[in-house]
């Protein structure tokens, strides 16, 4: 089966298209358009320019009004006469055959949306066989109720035979359907034995876990880009690969960690992200075992990030579809040598937004809110980083006493602070 492709083409130039909708005002479209565009970047693609329109939702047909379209196309079409052609068009919602048909069609280039996108740079970025296994699995799953669009050409070699419903067209559509059922029972069937070495994998990971011993289990969760895999190398003393792209980490790393004498077990997972299909989701709840299995999770958010309380809603509502929504967990607010703000004039009477309170006003309202259960650091800085060590420390070996009150002479130097 043909794969995602960006990842072939890395100097492809790109066009952004967003709606503006009542759910979705214009400040959020740009914000959602801004992380597409980094999404693009770590895929490969270089962003030229951005489309937006205000509409009360996306055209069943074309996303976009034709209107828009038009002007899209126009623009496609400036920019080949001007010999910096456009590589591709990508939309910040997910598409449906028919209008990934219609677009294609009407613009002429490729087309893609955010899940596409997404899948491609998770193709670029897995490393062990249960991420390749889950990546291929979640790409058939989003190619399979879209291989229509792909027996199109067929309707171009019809020649005389007409378009309206008689005998030619009849006879015309037989070879694409026969083909189209032969492709979908092969993407069914190649599904299914993904599914089976998913199980395995699974089986085995399982058995891992056990031969880990009695230790507490900690887990690194949040959005993508957040800097987990930055406390994971500071924590552990390892590499593990962290840049400041999208996903850059795919596959769970677990570590052993130790904090005064106290064992324990860290794990860095794959970042979230909004508008992420519940398909993908499910595609990748193995990776996430490590989540559903730990005994505290450490949701790390970037408090520099201007949406970060939108970032926050998002982790947690995907840890409510893990099931993990109810385990003991701390927010690690990271970058915090990367917040900025603007302190407003004595006269201003404008309310306060994340853009004019200070780092400790801000500290001031979470602490508030959630005591003790959240932590300011920088782990680019390191910054703060012995009073995060103190903190975990205290609630790991609190979890370790609750889970093996037998188990404490192993540890004859536990009690020291």
């Amino acid at each position: 089966m043909k794969e995602f492709v960006i990842s072939e083409a890395k100097a492809e130039t790109a066009i952004l298209v967003g709606l503006i909708t009542r759910e979705q005002d214009e400040a959020k479209t740009n914000e959602y358009l801004d992380e597409l565009e980094f999404l693009a970047d770590t895929a490969g693609a270089e962003t030229v320019k951005r489309f937006t329109q205000k509409a009360g939702g996306p055209s069943q047909t074309t996303y976009v009004g034709k209107g828009k379209l038009e002007e899209i196309k126009l623009y496609i079409k400036e920019q080949e006469d001007n010999e910096t052609p456009i590589g591709m068009v990508i939309f910040d919602d997910e598409l449906s055959a028919k209008q990934l048909k219609n677009i294609e069609e009407e613009l002429g280039v490729k087309i893609l949306d955010r899940t596409s996108l997404i899948l491609d740079i998770f193709a670029m970025r897995a490393q062990t066989a249960s991420a390749k296994t889950q990546v291929e699995l979640a790409q058939y799953r989003y190619m399979l109720p879209r291989l229509q669009r792909l027996w199109t050409h067929l309707e171009r070699q019809g020649g005389g035979s007409g378009s309206g419903g008689g005998k030619g067209s009849v006879g015309l559509r037989g070879p694409g359907e026969t083909q189209l059922e032969m492709d979908r029972r092969i993407i069914l069937n190649r599904m299914s034995l993904l599914k089976k070495r998913l199980e395995e994998i699974d089986k085995q990971k399982v058995t891992q876990r056990k031969n880990r011993g009695r230790m507490i289990r900690v887990a690194l969760v949040g959005y993508t880009n957040v800097g987990k895999s930055t406390i994971m190398n500071l924590m552990s003393k390892s590499e593990v690969f962290a840049e400041n792209k999208l996903f850059a980490t795919l596959d769970t790393t677990v570590r052993k960690v130790v904090v005064r004498n106290l064992p324990f077990l860290l794990a860095d997972t794959v970042g979230f992200i909004r508008k992420l299909p519940t398909d993908l989701v499910d595609s990748f709840k193995s990776t996430l075992d490590e989540v559903r299995e730990a005994d505290l999770l450490l949701h790390v958010v970037d408090i520099s990030h201007p949406d970060f309380e939108e970032q926050i809603q998002v982790v947690e509502q995907t840890l409510k579809e893990l099931e993990a929504s109810d385990k003991p967990s701390m927010i690690i607010f990271n970058k915090i040598d990367n917040y900025h703000w603007t302190e407003k004039e004595p006269d201003d009477l404008t309310p306060e937004t994340k853009e004019n309170i200070s780092l400790e006003d801000l500290k001031k309202t979470w602490m508030a809110r959630l005591h003790e259960n959240c932590l300011f650091i920088s782990a680019k800085d390191k910054e703060n980083i012995d009073e995060f060590r103190d903190v975990l420390y205290r609630r790991v070996r609190e979890l370790h006493v609750q889970k093996y009150p037998y188990n404490d002479f192993l540890y004859p130097e536990i009690d020291e602070l």
